[in-house]
């Protein structure tokens, strides 16, 4: 079965043919950096990220670009606000951007392009617009001029004569005696007192919100990209505009695949700036484990809305632990004899097939998470085996076999163990600290002091560690 994904702009699932055989060029929204993101960006982020790990898998080349917007009237609003400059703002809001992004184990992308570092690109767009007749000035503003463009409103499916004028995006309430149509859009805004901006052939002034992207994918990757992706919130006006920006001046598709996620709820109601109910990443992690959040988000298909509630983050969190228990078995088996240390082991080819048909289906994780789930099942019971039996029901060679399979889809979603979500005991002892116990236990034993060995017992298991004695050896395992 070929990869196939659900297009936005076709709204069916098409095979996926890159534009270049084996090589993917990839762009993907970022923030506009005035706060921490919250959780519908880090859904988009998670998502994304795991589409990227898997045409990774499956052997392409990716080229993976993510922006910054790091000029805007929010970013503004907050500096003053705070008594510093934009650039202060955008460049605290985005060091925490990679604090919060690398705990959620999301990859760095190849490049992350910012707005302000491509003001040269934004005006010679705009220019070109100007030359082709798709954008006019106006008293240092620049307009798009929406109804050049035959194909506008080709991703959203909408049509001029049912919107509402004034819907095109972030726009200043000012603009409207400026504009040729009300639907028309700013690519350039004058320079207002005290804000920062840039010299152009229209005056001073900085870039309106949509120019931004076409001219960042222009520059990062070429005119015409494999995927651009994004929350659906943002098909539109920012996707419909960057279509009609790009496509004005290249005549070629901006991009042959838009993928979009669903929307997150919190507690059934869509969350909105508006409603007051949007949750900082950054909150979250506070209390649960990044990677039973990203567990979370992958339960659900990424085109569906899911919606955020204090059971169903629990819900991950016992998954999370569950597929973390069998990770811990790990360093356990790699103590048998004749385990190998090298990668090459060949997986598990039917567990691996499943997996892939699954993802091949428009990346549907629930269905991929069912599987990498049965290993860690079997996982844990020849962990089991080997704790209280002293060895597992399959030979070395399978057992490996498993193991690295499991080991490998794991990686593909994300979900690795990071150092400091590492599980520890309920006391936060150590692997090594359990060690050490037992062997002071097997010292009281041996100098018959039973009341010290009882002591060492009861300690270990009223933090859920259960004992096995065979003659002289103990094995442990948590129940």
């Amino acid at each position: 079965m070929p990869l196939t994904i659900y297009n936005s702009l076709t709204r069916q699932k098409e095979p996926f043919e890159p534009i270049e055989p084996g090589k993917v060029r990839m762009y993907v929204c970022g923030i506009t950096a005035y706060n921490y993101f919250h959780v519908g960006n880090a859904r988009v982020f998670i998502i994304f990220d795991v589409v990227r790990r898997y045409l990774m898998w499956r052997g392409y080349q990716v080229r993976y670009v993510q922006n910054f917007t790091d000029i805007d009237d929010k970013i503004l609003k907050r500096a003053i606000a705070e008594g510093s400059t934009m650039q202060e703002v955008a460049d605290r809001f985005i060091d925490a951007y990679f604090e919060d992004a690398d705990r959620l184990n999301i990859l760095r992308a190849d490049s992350y392009p910012r707005a302000t570092h491509t003001i040269n690109g934004i005006q010679r767009l705009i220019h070109e617009l100007e030359q082709r007749h798709y954008a006019y000035a106006a008293d240092g503003d620049v307009y798009y001029a929406v109804r050049q463009f035959p194909h506008y409103g080709k991703l959203s499916g909408r049509k001029l004569d049912d919107m509402q004028a004034g819907a095109s995006g972030r726009v200043d309430e000012e603009e409207g005696d400026k504009k040729k149509d009300p639907f028309d859009f700013a690519l350039w805004k004058a320079a207002k007192p005290g804000e920062p901006a840039w010299e152009s052939p229209w005056g001073a002034g900085r870039p309106g919100w949509h120019i931004e992207c076409s001219a960042m994918v222009r520059q990062e990757l070429g005119e015409s990209i494999d995927i651009h992706a994004g929350g659906m919130d943002l098909t539109f006006p920012h996707h419909e505009n960057e279509i009609a920006q790009s496509e004005a001046v290249t005549g070629k598709p901006l991009a042959n695949y838009w993928m979009h996620n669903g929307f997150v709820n919190m507690d059934g109601e869509k969350m909105s700036k508006s409603l007051g109910n949007t949750r900082l990443t950054r909150d979250l992690l506070t209390n649960y484990d990044p990677m039973a959040f990203r567990l979370f988000v992958l339960q659900a298909h990424y085109r569906k809305p899911i919606d955020f509630t204090a059971d169903a983050l629990e819900a991950a969190e016992s998954g999370w632990k569950t597929l973390n228990e069998a990770f811990q078995y790990g360093s356990k088996f790699a103590q048998l004899p004749g385990w190998s240390s090298e990668q090459s082991i060949e997986l598990e080819r039917a567990m691996v097939d499943r997996f892939n048909e699954a993802m091949d289906d428009d990346f549907n994780t629930p269905i991929a998470l069912s599987v990498i789930f049965e290993l860690a099942k079997d996982l844990r019971r020849e962990g089991n085996l080997l704790v209280h039996e002293g060895q597992p029901s399959l030979s070395i060679k399978q057992l490996q076999c498993q193991w690295q399979t499991f080991e490998n889809l794991l990686q593909v979603l994300g979900l690795e163990n990071q150092p400091e979500a590492a599980p520890t005991l309920s006391e936060g002892l150590t692997d090594a600290e359990i060690e050490a116990l037992i062997q002071q236990r097997q010292d009281a034993r041996q100098a018959k002091n039973w009341v010290e060995s009882d002591r060492i017992r009861n300690e270990l298991e009223a933090q859920g560690i259960k004992l096995i004695d065979k003659g002289n050896v103990t094995n442990w395992y948590r129940s």
